[in-house]
């Protein structure tokens, strides 16, 4: 993927960036072009080879489509959870690398409903409070609203979610037992058949 001066970037972990200049540098003899980035929330500049550019996971910022589809995701009643911390704050850490919005949106969800049943560590308080921003900023970025804005947008979702996925673990019950009975009366006929012939 490549980029152009002007470009909004994502930069994983760090969020929306502008490309604000692309040169060529000379390193232990080796020449390469690299990106230089200006990362919004905090007005720092970052040096990304242009040959990395894929290993760390750079790119363009969501479109206003995207945007519809994240907050889907944000709302869909869908949560990983593990009970394992370790395992967990693993898949986590992994999702906040990867750069996609939606695997940060994941740890969004999972741990902002596990925070209302139990106290999150500090690592996992920081990494909630860093999906929640990044979000957060990425969005306010591509449709032009304030942060406060999304926020709201994103608790309201987030909200829905939690809404559904109770309803969720409620229904299961009922399903089950009446798919049994299909599944018995089903597998009846061939037998008697068999014994008929």
């Amino acid at each position: 993927m490549t980029f152009e001066v002007g470009d909004k970037v994502i930069y994983p972990n760090h969020g929306l960036g502008i490309v604000e200049r692309i040169e060529e540098k000379t390193i232990l003899g080796t020449t390469c072009g690299f990106y230089h980035l200006r990362i919004v929330a905090n007005d720092t500049t970052v040096l990304v080879p242009v040959t990395n550019v894929d290993g760390v996971g750079l790119r363009r910022a969501i479109t206003d489509e995207e945007v519809e589809r994240l907050f889907g995701l944000l709302g869909d009643g869908k949560i990983d959870n593990h009970q394992n911390w370790k395992g967990r704050f693993k898949d986590n850490s992994d999702k906040m690398r990867s750069g996609s919005i939606y695997e940060v949106a994941d740890v969004l969800k999972s741990l902002t409903f596990l925070s209302k049943s139990k106290s999150l560590s500090f690592r996992e308080k920081r990494m909630l409070d860093r999906a929640k921003f990044l979000i957060i900023s990425e969005v306010s970025e591509v449709v032009r609203e304030t942060a406060v804005t999304i926020e709201g947008r994103v608790d309201r979702a987030l909200e829905r979610c939690f809404t559904v996925k109770a309803r969720t673990a409620a229904a299961p019950r009922k399903t089950t037992k009446q798919a049994a009975p299909r599944a018995v009366a089903s597998a009846t006929p061939p037998r008697r058949a068999a014994r008929a012939s």
